[in-house]
């Protein structure tokens, strides 16, 4: 009897992150209340962090408020986006940066796991590998049941079912 299974990952797609980065700069910078006004948006694709800096909160909610506009455009999962605290900065300045979460961390997939456990479904089994989690039973209907229930479950992060076989 062959063995079906899918993997439950998550991430953001780097390159749209980067282009929502450049549009909502360009759009930020064209606006008038923001006209000779610190702003910088640097996006850090080798630590997976968006940097945020300008002269005020109120300056900061507005980019942070265009530049979501920019990723959900860009259909990047918002759920993956964790905001940081601001922070003041020299010159009267705030910072804050945004962690774009790429994988499951281990917390999370042991909880899937034993969520998937409990679910009691017909030897269908989770499995940590890594920052995924592999979900591998008999049934294709198990295992669609079981994407349905993860799907249903709040996990902190957008979840993405891929390798299915």
């Amino acid at each position: 009897m062959a063995s079906e299974s899918f993997d439950v990952t998550t991430g953001c797609d780097l390159q749209e992150v980067d282009n929502a980065v450049n549009q909502a700069v360009r759009e930020i910078t064209g606006r008038f209340d923001f006209k000779n006004v610190l702003v910088e948006v640097e996006f850090d694709r080798a630590k997976n962090t968006i940097a945020l800096h300008t002269t005020d909160e109120y300056k900061l909610d507005a980019i942070w408020d265009v530049l979501l506009g920019r990723l959900v455009a860009r259909k990047v999962p918002t759920k993956n986006l964790k905001r940081g605290d601001v922070e003041q900065a020299g010159g009267n300045t705030v910072r804050q940066n945004i962690e774009l979460v790429q994988a499951i961390d281990s917390e999370t997939a042991k909880r899937m796991a034993k969520f998937l456990r409990d679910l009691k479904l017909k030897k269908v089994q989770a499995q940590i590998q890594g920052d995924a989690v592999r979900v591998s039973g008999p049934s294709r209907d198990d295992l669609q049941q079981a994407m349905h229930r993860l799907r249903e479950e709040d996990w902190g992060v957008e979840l993405t079912f891929g390798n299915y076989r």
